[in-house]
């Protein structure tokens, strides 16, 4: 699991995963930026650059759901 915290996510990783899965995977990420915004405040995160990472991982994920939502792309598993 450490390998998936350092990683950023990437476009082709997201089109393969369904909507109830990226909805989970956004849910996730957004726990893990808040986690990281408290540990940023009480001056114990070593790495602040992944507080932007984050922040850019959650956008991906909320674009390739904004794309299903407006019909552009298609989750997989979805009825053709």
């Amino acid at each position: 699991m450490a390998a998936e915290k350092d990683t950023p996510l990437k476009m082709e990783e997201l089109k393969e995963l369904s909507l109830a899965e990226l909805q989970q995977k956004l849910h996730d990420w957004e726990d893990k930026l808040e986690a990281l915004r408290f540990q940023l405040s009480s001056g114990q995160l070593p790495n602040t650059a992944r507080v932007t990472l984050i922040r850019r991982d959650i956008a991906r994920l909320r674009t390739v759901l904004r794309e299903i939502e407006l019909g552009l792309r298609k989750p997989k598993g979805a009825a053709v």
